[in-house]
């Protein structure tokens, strides 16, 4: 499909700036997290999942999956599961491992590559039987995350599935990886690894012989971060095997249903190789937008229903025949 190249996007005179798009939305819009039904839903490995539910009474859905260190009580998600409701959509959003409120009960944790749990909430979805038409959104690390499971399962994908939307995603972990570890995103890197912090000390409680965070001030970056934890837990040989196999770029070229990547030219977390211009230049079912601005998730709208244009988006293009 053609490159969108003149995005509709039109930032607010006043946030024309990547890092206000990306910090203002997330200290400043409140939202009703009421609409939520939460379920918890057991993996095969013998932990779970926690998934909320914003129904509609309808029989087409949308699953949301959320960025780095979130959940699905960020304002990105609430917002995308109230427009979804008001244009006669269900929604679940789904929290990864440890993103829930509760540590989970084994060793391991949410990475860019956990496709094995997208799907289990899939199926989930799917054999409910209620669903005739289902749409995945995701946004940062669930962007990479949705787009490594469209095309790691193009051949098997159920026909049910039939649009997909992801916004602000790292496409190249390695290039966005080391684009937060310089000094004009030392407070987002800062922010991840407290956080991050916080998980592993979760973890030692429960596994204190298997993991520790000694030393852990040590840390600066992603790269020692993923060499350390996420790495050797999940079965890479190191940060750059991880972001080798796990980088959605590999993966864009089999997608097989109708597919909107928006990266914003301006969003503080990605670098040239996180914007897949080559890999959807020419493809049948990908479209990738790059709006001027819009920061990391942010897309930042004046609306008298206080939605954000990345909402409206997606809304129109899952219209979109």
């Amino acid at each position: 499909m053609p490159l969108i190249g003149n995005s509709c996007y039109e930032a607010p005179f006043l946030l024309r700036n990547g890092h206000l798009q990306t910090i203002v939305p997330a200290m400043i819009r409140k939202l009703d997290r009421k609409l939520y039904q939460r379920e918890r839903i057991a993996t095969p490995d013998n932990d779970f999942l926690d998934v909320d539910w914003s129904k509609a009474g309808s029989d087409k859905i949308a699953i949301l999956s959320h960025g780095l260190e979130g959940n699905s009580h960020r304002p990105y998600v609430i917002g995308m599961a109230g427009m979804l409701n008001r244009c006669g959509w269900d929604a679940l959003a789904w929290n990864y491992r440890g993103c829930s409120g509760e540590t989970n009960r084994t060793l391991r944790m949410y990475h860019n590559g956990s496709i094995d749990d997208l799907d289990c909430v899939v199926q989930h979805v799917l054999t409910s039987g209620a669903y005739r038409t289902v749409a995945l959104i995701g946004f940062s690390l669930g962007g990479n995350l949705t787009l490594v499971y469209l095309g790691h399962n193009a051949d098997v994908i159920d026909t049910r599935i039939q649009k997909a939307i992801v916004f602000s995603v790292p496409c190249d972990l390695r290039a966005s990886a080391s684009e937060l570890a310089t000094l004009k995103n030392k407070v987002y890197m800062a922010f991840f690894l407290i956080t991050l912090h916080a998980k592993i000390k979760a973890k030692m409680k429960i596994f204190p012989d298997l993991i520790n965070d000694d030393d852990y001030h040590h840390i600066r970056n992603f790269r020692d971060f993923d060499d350390r934890y996420t790495a050797p837990i999940h079965g890479f040989k190191d940060a750059e095997d991880y972001w080798s196999k796990c980088s959605c770029n590999q993966f864009i070229a089999r997608i097989k249903i109708p597919t909107l990547i928006v990266n914003a030219l301006d969003d503080p977390f990605l670098v040239d190789g996180c914007y897949p211009v080559q890999e959807s230049l020419n493809h049948k079912h990908v479209y990738l937008e790059l709006p001027r601005f819009g920061g990391h998730v942010g897309f930042m709208q004046c609306n008298s229903d206080k939605s954000y244009w990345s909402e409206r988006r997606a809304i129109a293009f899952l219209q979109q025949d």
